[in-house]
């Protein structure tokens, strides 16, 4: 019998590749996601698949699962800055009372749990590169801080479950590409991308001396994937410890495109990181997983797809696809605990 995953957020960018790559692998995958920032295209690729179900769900609102399930995976959360500017109330609640709730459902299943963190609980980080020890420098009132302060919520949720007998596990997820992201979702290389298809000037902040360290999305998924069938605990870094300046990045785009557009400075948006990689000491030690997409490789993998799918100038999602098996949403679990306003 197929072991069952529940995967929350699973029509988003990275949810949709783990959906994609726990099938793969043999489980049955129940994806719920409310929609707020992501798509049913996303989910083509699986319509029709056995052992394959989608439910329209906030999981704020709560989360019933009959049956038994082995795992949960917690990725349901606005994830672009655009995106969290945009929704800073449902960030907040889907990483705290969400969380809440996906704790409880492994709880009352005995699955082993994993939340998907994020870099950004480092802020702006004191420490180069960052190790799981470092304990961050984040401004919790700034404009980031509906969503690193949701992530740090739900780190001290799952930490405190684990503490109390839940399988309970951390990873923290730094900058991460490939296809399925959004032309206007406001990360470094979709934006580069679609600035280049539409034949606009490329928009650096700053100087562009700013440094981030961008992973492939399937490097990315099998690190999950080896932490969720893990006994690890974690905090555990899943990234690409490959440094670069954004400026660096959108010359190698323009290269890649073998375009002269012109790249353009702009302000620095606040509390923008200066520096960003990841330590991943503790995920080869542990989960003998480390990156093995080249960089080039990925970034051309990555623009196909893009050149493909985005019509020039059009940057809203489309309508939702048709096909994928959908279950019926489900009303919040009275027993669920909420965190008092």
């Amino acid at each position: 019998m197929r072991k069952r995953v529940v995967v929350t957020g699973g029509a988003g960018f990275i949810g949709s590749h783990l959906c994609e790559r726990l099938i793969a692998d043999g489980y049955s995958v129940l994806c719920a996601d409310n929609l707020l920032t992501s798509s049913l295209d996303n989910l083509a690729g699986l319509a029709g698949e056995p052992g394959f179900e989608f439910l329209e769900q906030d999981v704020s609102d709560g989360l019933a699962v009959s049956g038994k399930v082995a795992i949960v995976l917690h990725f349901a959360s606005p994830a672009s800055p655009v995106d969290y500017a945009r929704h800073p109330l449902e960030t907040l609640r889907v990483g705290s009372v969400g969380t809440m709730n996906c704790l409880e459902l492994a709880r009352e299943k005995n699955a082993r749990f994993l939340i998907a963190s994020t870099s950004e609980v480092y802020g702006d980080p004191a420490e180069h590169p960052q190790r799981e020890s470092y304990w961050g420098n984040v401004n919790p009132i700034g404009p980031r801080a509906c969503y690193d302060e949701a992530k740090r919520f739900s780190e001290a949720a799952a930490a405190t479950y684990r503490s109390l007998g839940t399988d309970a596990a951390i990873i923290r997820i730094f900058n991460t590409f490939g296809p399925r992201m959004r032309p206007a979702d406001g990360r470094a290389i979709p934006t580069f991308i679609r600035q280049l298809l539409d034949g606009e000037p490329l928009t650096v902040a700053g100087d562009g001396s700013q440094t981030r360290s961008f992973c492939y999305v399937d490097d990315l998924v099998d690190g999950i994937v080896r932490m969720a069938r893990s006994n690890v605990p974690g905090p555990v870094n899943l990234g690409n410890p490959t440094e670069l300046t954004i400026l660096d990045l959108a010359h190698r785009i323009r290269e890649l495109a073998e375009s002269a557009v012109e790249i353009r400075h702009v302000p620095l948006p606040v509390d923008d990181p200066r520096v960003r990689r990841p330590d991943i000491g503790l995920a080869l030690e542990l989960l003998d997983w480390r990156p093995v997409t080249p960089f080039e490789q990925a970034l051309s993998q990555t623009f196909a797809w893009c050149s493909a799918h985005w019509a020039p100038a059009a940057h809203t999602a489309g309508p939702a696809t048709a096909g994928v098996p959908v279950a019926a949403p489900v009303a919040a679990n009275a027993a669920t605990p909420v965190l008092a306003s």
